[in-house]
């Protein structure tokens, strides 16, 4: 069953599922669009011919066949009418379909994956590199038109002379060899600014996240400077990326306009021969512009595969669980969890990885195809080894210590937000990993020490944790949080709009409607990471009282840097340097600890 899970998503990675969704528009679309551009063809052609009429004085015949392109131009221009509907129809569904598939895929990446990458990482992958592929790819179906257009207006031209025709096939074949050598580097300056880019979006978007931060800190010009040295940066890439196309252009372009005046000057020879008439000479002559139009549109499109496979390559690197691991469950379900916590010999690392380039990490992946060779430990830095305790269901439990202990970690274990080295984490018994993603996800809520508020109204920030909550349960929820007074006061009350990442509301306003919505879930274990920190004494006060309630129906999890936060907890952990230095309850510690003693006094002194 496993296997059939991995195969059906392997077969989705890739572009092929969703063009084929459309194969026949797209068909269709191709189909339009090639007898507009025969046309095109056509009408060139007859233009040429119409020429030799005029030259041999047939002006009878040369107004019949303008007539007959008056009718060409009209199927013409109604097929590219057509094509560009269907083309602005089905693009739009298929861009959408994978910037939707994409941006689900995100929600099964882990927390690692996201604490180990910028934000610009996911923005450009999710939506702006779909759009770009789908674009691009209807730039090479229109570019091939006109470069099969080109190809038969320079045979045409090519029967005129069997010199001429030489000529251009040895041009063609120098311009392709040289256009070789222009999209290899083309697509290697292309990766390398595409990954300054993202660093500019996700520093932009820190910056219009934080921007009362960086002013009420005095930090415009710091950030300025970090601005501009990663706009530099991305400046040097463009521009390296655009002077080296520029340069295979120029002298491509170049090469291309002598040849063709050479053409001409060997036409005009053939003329004083009398081997070319008049007429041959103005249709090469009107005609020369398709010899670049041939070689632009190969190179063109060539670029546009390049981009396409740099955009492709960034967007389905999503899958990969190499580079951007995902979450992964069991297939073990329990109705309804009781609470009951065990870490047994559970090991711990933070890993950082030396940073792979995306060429380099396809020749490994393919290098390392059969030994599963990972990428390359830049550091480790171990938090826990070996460590043990259980905790009851429905208790109040608290992990106290120092800064880098590792109490966040151990939250971050227990609802499988990172997943141990070695060891197991057991939930009623069972296995965390063995547990499918229902279990998990409704038994257990976690409100951050910084949670994240939508750009909705505070009842749907509340529907969120409860899809069929009603509004009595909400006001309890919010009463119990210490935030019902302050959303009754409001003009609209519940249905105020917070704005984007909560921005009307207050530090300690947000993180007590993020505990209103963990707390309407009436989840089986609830688990507090510093969330009373932006909270004042008062609001501190009445969140304790809220916790202190639901003791006995919960199994409560409390992470706090103040210690008189947790002082009603059954049982308190004493953290050190990832080992638990003492366990017992707030007086026992108290009474015994002069670590923990020495921390709360200080706390009262401050």
């Amino acid at each position: 069953m496993k296997n059939k899970k991995i195969k059906e998503n392997k077969a989705k990675i890739g572009l092929k599922p969703y063009l084929k969704r459309y194969k026949i528009q797209i068909i269709l679309y191709i189909l339009i669009y090639a007898i507009a551009s025969a046309c095109d063809i056509l009408q060139t052609i007859l233009f040429a011919d119409i020429i030799e009429k005029i030259t041999f004085n047939l002006y009878l015949d040369a107004i019949y066949s303008l007539l007959f392109v008056i009718g060409v131009v009209i199927i013409k221009r109604l097929g590219w009418y057509l094509s560009n509907r269907i083309y602005y129809k089905y693009t739009n569904r298929i861009m959408s379909e994978l910037n939707f598939d994409l941006a689900r895929q995100a929600f099964k990446l882990n927390s690692k994956t996201y604490s180990d990458n910028d934000i610009g990482t996911f923005v450009q992958r999710i939506v702006a590199d779909p759009e770009r592929i789908v674009t691009n790819l209807s730039d090479v179906i229109i570019t091939l038109m006109d470069m099969v257009s080109a190809l038969v207006i320079i045979i045409y031209i090519t029967t005129l002379n069997v010199y001429v025709s030489l000529i251009l096939i040895g041009l063609i074949i120098i311009c392709a060899l040289f256009e070789i050598k222009r999209v290899k580097v083309f697509k290697k300056n292309r990766v390398d600014t595409r990954k300054k880019n993202d660093k500019i979006n996700s520093l932009t978007t820190e910056i219009v996240r934080s921007e009362k931060d960086i002013k009420s800190l005095g930090l415009e010009q710091k950030l300025e400077e970090v601005s501009k040295e990663n706009y530099d940066s991305y400046k040097k890439a463009s521009y390296k990326l655009s002077m080296t196309d520029c340069n295979f252009w120029s002298f491509r372009n170049t090469l291309i306009e002598i040849v063709t005046i050479g053409v001409l000057i060997l036409g005009v020879y053939f003329m004083d021969l009398g081997t070319m008439t008049m007429a041959a000479f103005m249709i090469v002559y009107s005609n020369r512009g398709y010899i670049y139009d041939l070689v632009w549109s190969a190179g063109n499109i060539s670029s546009k595969f390049a981009e396409i496979r740099v955009c492709k390559d960034r967007m389905f690197a999503l899958f990969d669980d190499d580079r951007f691991a995902t979450e992964h469950f069991g297939n073990v379900h329990l109705d309804k969890l009781k609470g009951e916590i065990e870490f047994k010999n559970v090991s711990y690392s933070y890993v950082e990885y030396e940073e792979e380039k995306e060429e380099e990490n396809k020749k490994r992946k393919k290098r390392d195809k059969n030994t599963k060779k990972q990428r390359k430990i830049a550091s480790t830095n171990q938090i826990f080894e070996n460590l043990n305790f259980k905790i009851k269901p429905n208790t109040t439990v608290a992990f106290v210590g120092r800064s880098g202990s590792g109490k966040s970690t151990i939250l971050n274990l227990m609802s499988k937000m990172y997943v141990v080295d070695s060891g197991e984490v057991l939930i009623d018994g069972v296995n965390i990993n063995d547990l499918d993603k229902e279990t998990l996800r409704n038994g257990i809520s976690l409100v951050n020490q910084f949670p994240y508020i939508f750009d909705m109204t505070i009842k749907e920030n509340m529907s969120l944790a409860k899809a069929d909550a009603t509004e009595e349960e909400m006001e309890d929820a919010l009463k119990k949080a210490s935030l019902w007074e302050f959303v009754s006061s409001l003009p609209k009350g519940i249905n105020t709009r917070v704005g984007e990442g909560g921005i009307k509301l207050s530090g300690g306003q947000k993180q007590r409607l993020a505990i209103a919505r963990a707390l309407l879930r009436n989840s089986a274990i609830i688990i507090f990471d510093e969330s009373t920190s932006s909270l004042d004494n008062f609001a501190q006060e009445d969140i304790k009282k809220s916790i202190d309630a639901l003791k006995g129906e919960s199994t409560i999890i409390i992470v706090a840097h103040r210690l008189s936060t947790i002082r009603n907890s059954d049982v308190i952990y004493f953290l050190d340097q990832g080992k638990v230095l003492d366990v017992g309850t707030f007086q026992e510690l108290f009474d015994r600890n002069e670590l923990f003693r020495n921390m709360f006094v200080a706390e009262n002194l401050t």
